[in-house]
């Protein structure tokens, strides 16, 4: 098999020399992450932002072996098998993601995270290949020996992350999110067995946590991205509470088979062909759906649809005064123009909290490789911006409601 090279706009040529990983990127399942959006639905704020998992995945796996790369180069040995089973557990790290990435994450499979669907399809890939995924799957769930691996697949400073941002603020032009992952990668090291970043890197860290906070609050968390997020997770909880209770919906066969059917993580495991559904998901299902539900009989089903066919999102205010008030006062506004019933207005009127840790002192820490031979955490260090709160979890409250023209 030929190896490839793809040209990125972000990275430049990725090549992909390796015959297992071809296999994968060629798989169906991987080719779908050609349909699934990065950024679910922030292209309603940032028009540029309309890149895929697809590319974001070959991106993550080109600085993979950058960073491997890297360290060969000081003597941190790992073999060419151990180098390509890196790069394919990267490779397959968001195969779980259905449409729209996370804006509908729990609202197709109800508590179950996208790292979880990942991991099943990743086993049933690994049986379809013959094993060859065996290493991989070992990195993936952290159960290989060497761990620094692990942590560059999934930590507070993976690959994963270094990839996202760069992308991210490159496709939505918001120059905050910029990093200099290039640099952050010659300064990365091993100190037992887990991976740390040498002194002299840690202002680019400490910009690498910024860049992350304000991508998160400016774009993943802005209030319009917010209520257009919320708007398609209503729009699919309205459709599957309409087909469980037994209503025709034009939908895809395999969107139909998740809303007529709520799957507990055992059943993800042991029914093959509800994997076989959920890779053929992507975000055209839910597109093409809701251009039919839009003409749907059940008023409130049609109302969210044309709500979100022509723009006319969910009003959001964040941390709001009296937010009794403003709740109370907002649905008698959305109730009167709607003529809703008070329980059919939680489709409508709503309040709510989102938060984000920029970096959780209290997990998986970024190590500071120091010149006297020991190693601290990130939040430890003297003078360093990655404390107080910024090192917090920030919380915020919001209420969510429709506005008429």
């Amino acid at each position: 098999m030929k190896s490839k090279i793809i040209n990125d706009p972000v990275h430049g040529f990725l090549i992909f020399p390796e015959e297992e990983l071809m296999c994968v990127i060629d798989h169906p399942w991987f080719q779908r992450l050609r349909n699934i959006s990065q950024m679910g639905v922030a292209h309603t704020v940032y028009p540029g932002a309309v890149h895929t998992r697809f590319l974001h995945s070959l991106g993550a796996c080109h600085l993979m072996g950058q960073a491997l790369d890297e360290l060969q180069a000081k003597g941190i040995e790992h073999s060419a098998t151990e180098r390509t089973a890196a790069r394919l557990a990267i490779l397959l790290h968001d195969i779980g993601h259905g449409p729209f990435s996370h804006a509908l994450e729990h609202s197709l499979l109800n508590g179950i995270g996208h790292e979880t669907v990942s991991r099943i399809i990743v086993q049933k890939m690994n049986q379809e290949l013959g094993g060859r995924l065996d290493t991989a799957l070992q990195i993936f769930d952290s159960s290989y020996s060497k761990k620094y691996l692990h942590q560059l697949v999934s930590s507070q400073l993976d690959v994963d992350r270094l990839d996202y941002l760069s992308r991210d603020s490159f496709y939505s032009g918001v120059s905050e999110g910029v990093i200099g992952y290039d640099r952050i990668l010659k300064m990365l090291t091993v100190h037992d067995n887990e991976l740390a970043v040498e002194e002299k890197g840690i202002y680019s860290i400490e910009k690498f946590i910024i860049a992350r906070h304000i991508m998160y609050w400016q774009v993943y968390l802005h209030k319009t991205v917010l209520g257009a997020e919320l708007l398609l997770v209503n729009i699919l909880k309205r459709a599957k509470e309409l087909s469980l209770s037994g209503s025709q919906l034009d939908a895809s066969p395999a969107l139909s088979y998740f809303l007529t059917h709520n799957i507990s993580k055992q059943e993800l495991t042991n029914k093959p062909e509800i994997i076989e559904y959920f890779c053929a998901l992507d975000d055209a299902d839910v597109i093409v759906a809701i251009k039919s539900w839009a003409k749907s009989s059940d008023k409130i089903l049609a109302t969210l649809c044309k709500m979100h066919l022509h723009r006319k999102l969910y009003k959001v205010v964040f941390d709001a005064d009296k937010e009794s008030e403003l709740l109370e006062q907002k649905m008698l506004a959305a109730q009167k123009n709607l003529g809703f019933n008070e329980q059919e207005m939680q489709y409508f009127v709503f309040n709510g909290t989102t938060s984000n840790s920029t970096y959780n002192a209290a997990d998986a820490r970024i190590n500071i490789a120091l010149k006297d031979g020991t190693v601290r955490n990130l939040a430890d260090m003297q003078h360093s911006l990655v404390n107080g709160k910024v090192a917090q979890t920030v919380t915020k409250r919001y209420i969510c409601y429709y506005k008429a023209d």
